[in-house]
């Protein structure tokens, strides 16, 4: 006799709490095989495609194109054949973080039965994630059912009692979606508040005799109702956001920045491409100045631990690197990128960048970062005074390299200069030491024999 076994939102790790629905990759009365994808979801880190652990004929799905559902909500239901030996369904044997494959299968909540088209009757799980996190007197007594630390910062960051939500999660767990359902909704009552008493009648002061009359200020200009287009801040712009945000709020920053002749650098890489091989990329080039750099000047390799209020430097270098993508700004990060040289720092950056484009980088790709370069030259800029990518200490920014005057060898003439700039985080060193780096990296810059003193 077939069972059915329910299939849910696994944890894919990195702290994430939920995911939005992109595509179903199966249908209804689809067989699938152990470990096929059958859903691709967006994280706040990347897509993502969902293999499902058993195989047997799809007989529901929850959740259409574009709904987000948190960890723990189900998926889909599998009917799968005779339970193999020793009374378990077959499972794979791999697994995404918080969940195995050899594990019993979840206990659904309410069960309903629908005839098909061929008369036999399937059953299917009542989804248990309401659209709309309740506002309420659900909690006042026993825990607040909330799991992730960033919801309960959310909520604390804006003065919002957990303890007045009703979740959208199962059984009743507060999403971040409640939270931030809830504060639009306060927002929304506060500003028709605030236009309601400007509308209202006041009584107008007499005027004095030989005087006019003074004209009354315009009301204010109400958001609600207004005509305009809303962008949910969710997947990687919600993700983006709440970092930016972040860093601004924890990191003291400062941010210093120089002009640095790199005629001699794109020599060395013309000749290093005109050598035949694979060819080098900028990018690594200015990537293995920043590791050799880093190897000077630790202190900028590093995060600041808050709670234990100490600074630890680190011994790697994982450079995250800003990719622009038609999903937005994302940041991959190259592993160990003080051991690579500039041919594997150039096929990982071609890796990682095409990934970016197509949507394929896994959320391991995408954080551990403890250095950050940024090529906004690539946009037709000259400087920027970039936000750390918490929780770095430090990110170098690089400009578009153009011929200016310059005065070279004691006479004028034209050169290829760019402009640099490091925004540093304040607690891990003084303006010293962040002079000395970035002047460090210019000097590379200008003369790249300088680096063969590090190698």
């Amino acid at each position: 006799m077939a069972q059915v076994l329910e299939f849910k939102l696994p944890d894919l790790g990195e702290g994430l709490t939920e995911a939005e629905i992109v595509r179903w990759l199966v249908q209804v009365g689809d067989v699938v095989a152990v470990d096929q994808p059958v859903v691709e979801v967006e994280t706040a880190k990347a897509m993502v495609e969902v293999p499902c652990p058993y195989g047997g004929v799809v007989t529901a799905r929850f959740g259409e194109e574009g709904t987000e559902l948190p960890v723990g909500a189900p998926l889909l239901t599998v009917a799968v054949g005779e339970p193999a030996t020793g009374g378990e369904p077959e499972a794979s044997g791999n697994v995404l973080v918080g969940y195995g494959t050899g594990a019993p299968p979840a206990r659904r909540r309410r069960v309903r039965r629908t005839p098909g088209a061929n008369g036999h009757v399937s059953e299917q799980v009542a989804p248990a994630v309401p659209s709309h996190a309740r506002v309420g007197a659900a909690h006042t007594e026993g825990p607040v059912p909330v799991i992730s630390p960033l919801v309960r910062r959310l909520a604390r960051d804006n003065g919002l009692d957990l303890r007045k939500l009703t979740g959208s999660g199962p059984d009743g767990l507060i999403l971040r979606a409640d939270v931030e359902d809830a504060l639009r909704a306060n927002a929304a009552r506060g500003r028709t508040a605030e236009a309601t008493a400007a509308l209202a009648p006041t009584a107008a002061p007499a005027p004095v005799a030989g005087t006019t009359a003074p004209v009354p200020a315009p009301a204010p200009f109400p958001l609600t109702g207004t005509a305009g287009t809303r962008v949910p801040l969710k997947g990687v712009r919600g993700a983006v956001a709440d970092k930016l945000s972040r860093s601004r709020r924890e990191i003291p920053d400062a941010t210093c920045w120089v002009d640095a002749d790199a005629t001699e650098l794109m020599r060395a890489r013309a000749a290093m491409n005109a050598a035949g091989g694979p060819k080098i990329s900028l990018l690594a080039l200015l990537a293995r100045i920043c590791t050799a750099a880093l190897a000077r000047f630790p202190e900028l390799n590093s995060t600041v631990d808050t709670e234990a209020r100490e600074i630890v430097r680190l011994d790697h270098v994982h450079l995250g690197f800003a990719a622009q993508t038609e999903r937005g700004l994302v940041v991959p990060v190259v592993r160990d990128a003080h051991a690579r040289d500039a041919e594997s720092l150039s096929a990982e950056f071609a890796r990682l960048t095409e990934a970016a484009r197509t949507g394929t980088l896994t959320p391991g790709e995408l954080t551990g970062g403890t250095f950050t370069l940024n090529n906004y030259g690539v946009f037709g800029v000259d400087g920027s005074t970039p936000i750390i990518n918490h929780p770095e200490a430090a990110m170098l920014g690089v400009g578009r390299i153009v011929p200016k005057p310059w005065v070279h060898e004691g006479e004028l003439a034209v050169r290829q200069v760019v402009q640099l700039s490091l925004t540093f985080d304040h607690r891990v060193c003084d303006g010293g030491t962040a002079g000395g780096f970035l002047r460090y990296v210019a000097d590379c810059v200008e003369q790249p024999a300088v680096l063969l003193r590090t190698l």
